[in-house]
């Protein structure tokens, strides 16, 4: 491209869609400088693509940062629902703009915190949901329809997502206000997670049924949150967490597909989920690739117009890169992961705090975490220029190579006969598998280093204070258990019961049966047992 049609196309970009953009969403400030004074463009290069065209390797929004910042969304959850309460309250107070509710083993696998197999586990990894009364206290006070919760919830997410609008309800909050995402994504749970419940079937029946009730009722729900985060922490390379994470995706658009869903209205509501390591140019030329990916993918693989095929995701700074020693070293890796992530053009992020490869954050280390993500926003410039590092001869290199194999991964998975065939014949499970004992051989030999595991070690035993969730939890969540046993109606329950056993054997959306279950004081152990006993339970797929 000549050097005077290098300039008509950057002064068409400016004045067709920069300023436009701009006019409809105001930037932040008038004008942004460096600290020394120099004024910043939003974009820099000549083309031919530039931020906000198709397939939106530069960004899917012209502005981006300059705009609006990123969502700073730290993932809170732990003990009971008054306690999480509590610590939602304080992280909005300091600064956070959105919701990340992070739930109990029990409750992420369906069952009651009374149960035997929940012994143990009630409220430790995350907070203990057992009916209506806790999800009315974990927002008690919370204007739902002023702030973005997304909850990472999978095999129980119809469940969770029916317990908090019949919340939403009940405050007289329409649902077409509420805004927010359930993660919803059940294949990674085969693939990398296991808090699965239901065979594929019924869980793809149960995303579908969700997508097709928050189409037609909660239009700003985002009804899926397909994960790249778990695979990768499970010890997937980039290239794969991309390609895996795609082919849940497509796996998800022909379950709609086959459902007789509008592809168009579904595509609007799927946002992504990934995960940001150490290799700061690698996650970046990550997510610029990814975008143009899925860009693709919903253009090529199911003719959905372009302007649908932008790629909406959430970060997550990488927990299996924390270490346990010199704790708090580990500043320094979610500083390096943030600041990649806000320069790959991530819509949303969650900054671990420094002590969770030894527990669940204090509130000093939730803060220290957020933080660092309002010193990237506010001291770093980082978040005065759309796409800065595009252009440069490493990153487009990186993200060539990265879009070229995961195509070959994705491709490969096709040959396979598509994700759930992939996943049922262990064909994923061995590849995540095998590239985790390559890392890990690299860790023990010294070729990968780890400072302060392998290389760099100086003695430094002493732990920081530490969060501590006893068992006090669990003995109040089995006391309001037998409240609420007592003082519900038995006849109502008992037939919203029935009523949903019965439309779990038919086709009918399960979604209203749920939310009239919860309504009758229904426990996520209750309507879980009763989905059992239509569905039947997922068998771990054992890989050699």
């Amino acid at each position: 491209m000549a050097r005077k049609e290098k300039g008509d196309a950057r002064r068409r970009w400016l004045e067709e869609t920069y300023v436009p953009a701009r006019d409809r969403f105001p930037e932040r400030k008038e004008t942004f400088r460096t600290a020394s004074g120099f004024e910043v463009e939003p974009t820099y290069g000549p083309g031919p693509e530039f931020p906000g065209e198709f397939p939106y390797t530069r960004g899917i929004l012209p502005t981006l940062y300059r705009a609006r910042l990123w969502t700073m969304r730290q993932y809170s959850g732990y003990s009971s629902a008054r306690e999480t309460n509590h610590r939602f309250r304080y992280l909005l107070e300091q600064g956070q703009t959105g919701l990340s509710v992070a739930f109990d083993l029990p409750t992420q696998m369906g069952y009651d915190s009374d149960a035997p197999l929940a012994a143990g586990e009630v409220g430790k990894v995350g907070v203990a949901i057992d009916t209506i009364d806790d999800m009315r206290l974990l927002f008690d006070g919370i204007p739902l329809e002023k702030v973005s919760v997304s909850m990472t919830i999978n095999a129980t997410a119809a469940v969770l997502l029916a317990m908090y609008l019949v919340v939403a309800e009940e405050r007289g909050i329409p649902a077409d206000s509420l805004s927010g995402t359930i993660q919803n994504d059940i294949l990674k749970e085969y693939i990398a997670r296991g808090t699965y419940i239901f065979p594929p079937t019924p869980s793809l029946r149960l995303i579908t049924d969700t997508f097709r009730y928050c189409s037609d009722n909660v239009p700003r729900w985002n009804t899926i949150s397909i994960s790249g985060y778990h695979i990768r922490e499970a010890g997937a390379t980039a290239v794969q967490e991309l390609a895996f994470t795609f082919g849940d995706a497509i796996a998800y658009m022909e379950a709609a597909r086959e459902a007789r869903l509008d592809l168009d209205t579904i595509v609007r509501r799927i946002s992504f989920f990934f995960a940001v390591m150490n290799d700061l140019f690698e996650e970046v030329a990550k997510f610029r690739a990814a975008r143009r990916i899925w860009a693709n993918i919903v253009t090529k693989r199911f003719g959905i117009p372009s302007s649908l095929g932008r790629l909406k995701f959430h970060t997550q700074t990488g927990g299996s890169t924390l270490t346990a020693q010199q704790p708090l070293t580990n500043v320094s890796r979610v500083t390096v992961q943030a600041l990649a992530a806000v320069l790959g053009g991530t819509q949303s992020l969650h900054t671990n705090s420094y002590d969770e490869a030894l527990s669940l954050p204090t509130e000093r280390s939730a803060r220290i975490a957020l933080r660092t993500q309002q010193i990237l926003a506010c001291e770093s410039g980082v978040a005065s220029v759309v796409d800065p590092l595009g252009g440069s001869w490493y990153v487009e290199d990186l993200t060539e190579r990265m879009e070229r194999e995961t195509w070959r991964l994705i491709d490969t998975i096709d040959e396979e006969g598509g994700m759930l065939a992939a996943v049922e014949s262990g064909f994923v499970q061995r590849a995540i598998q095998k590239s985790a004992y390559e890392y890990q051989k690299g860790v023990e030999s010294g070729d990968v280093e780890v400072v302060g595991v392998n290389c760099y070690r100086s003695g430094e035993s002493a732990a920081p204070d530490l969060l501590e969730v006893g068992g006090v939890a669990e003995d109040a969540q089995k006391e309001a258990l037998k409240t609420i046993r007592t003082r519900r109606d038995d006849g109502r329950h008992g037939r919203a019961i029935r009523a949903l056993s019965e439309a779990a054997g038919g086709r009918e959306n399960l979604l209203p049966y749920i939310m009239e279950a919860v309504r009758t004081d229904a426990t996520v152990g209750e309507i879980c047992d009763t989905l059992r006993g239509v569905f039947g339970e997922h068998k771990e797929i054992v890989t050699l």
